[in-house]
């Protein structure tokens, strides 16, 4: 009797694994799979009222979870909150409760939709960052070298040496010399680190424009310099003063109120799309962003399109 009994066990042991396997396998479902399972979810809970109507199958026969398989990587969505909704519309039966089905199964196609967008692609703002962090008021700006971290240690030796000897209460009169002369070590110290400091910073504060107007200066004067940077081939020189030629010469025209703080894509979006000075100052503004600031190749060429931009703009020189 008791072999019999475990003969039974045995058997509808391995029949219960059986029925494990086949039903793990059956839920696995590919991304299509499970799109068109919620289409199937969200059609079957439009029909949903108050009327009395039995509730589709579809939703009443929900497994505990869907199991979605990727190329990358395999996901397990959990359906007791769905379930949850569906037993709260069996009792209640209200539009609140059918509202609350479509609304969860909406979520979960929302949440498939944005899986299957591919991600946005960043390139072109790493290449406008690397455009600005390029520019030339972003050239000085680095981290502390090696010898001013070698100059901070050793001010910090001399400062726990200064302590120490302060601290003690009594302190012979020959080491005075000793600390005075650290005192002045010290000193001196401070003094070279200042200095370091403020020789960078007034070298940035000098590639910085003043705050007078580009118009202070007349476009001729600004024409005539980028000239004679081009006569002596720094391409670079003469379109950027070029440039500047053209806002000059747009200001004595009253295009716009002087404010040397704007960029040149600021002063472009001040002129308007029916001027007709508009496509030159947006070539001008080109060539200015791609040689000086992107640091692009700039040959005669290149100088001699923006003199010809300067032309269509109205700068005539006599």
């Amino acid at each position: 009797m008791t072999s019999r009994c475990i003969c039974i066990l045995a058997g509808l042991l391995i029949f219960s694994c059986f029925c494990l396997a086949d039903s793990g396998s059956g839920d696995e479902l590919t991304l299509a799979e499970y799109h068109a399972e919620l289409d199937q979810l969200l059609l079957a809970a439009q029909q949903l009222d108050s009327s009395g109507r039995s509730i589709p199958a579809i939703l009443k026969d929900l497994p505990p979870s869907w199991r979605v398989r990727t190329e990358h990587q395999d996901f397990q969505i959990s359906t007791e909150g769905l379930r949850q909704e569906v037993r709260k519309f069996t009792q209640e039966g209200d539009f609140s409760a059918a509202n609350a089905i479509r609304s969860r199964i909406q979520s979960l196609r929302n949440d498939l939709d944005g899986f299957e967008t591919s991600p946005q692609d960043a390139s072109s703002n790493r290449e406008r960052l690397t455009a600005i962090l390029a520019r030339r008021e972003f050239r000085d700006v680095r981290g502390p070298t090696f010898l001013d971290r070698l100059a901070q240690r050793v001010l910090a030796v001399i400062l726990s040496l200064l302590g120490i000897l302060f601290r003690s209460s009594a302190i012979p009169t020959i080491s005075k010399f000793l600390v005075y002369g650290l005192i002045g070590l010290a000193v001196l110290t401070l003094g070279f680190l200042v200095y370091r400091y403020i020789k960078p910073n007034s070298k940035q504060e000098n590639v910085v424009p003043t705050n007078l107007p580009v118009s202070a200066r007349s476009w001729a004067l600004w024409l005539a310099d980028a000239r004679a940077a081009a006569a002596a081939n720094d391409w670079r020189e003469a379109i950027h003063l070029a440039y500047w030629c053209g806002i000059s010469f747009l200001e004595h025209q009253g295009t716009w109120r002087p404010d040397r703080a704007r960029t040149p894509r600021e002063y472009l979006r001040l002129m308007t799309t029916s001027s007709e000075h508009r496509e030159a100052l947006s070539t001008l503004t080109q060539i200015l962003e791609l040689t000086w600031y992107a640091k692009r190749n700039a040959d005669a060429g290149t100088f001699s399109q923006t003199m010809q931009a300067l032309e269509r703009l109205g700068c005539h020189p006599s």
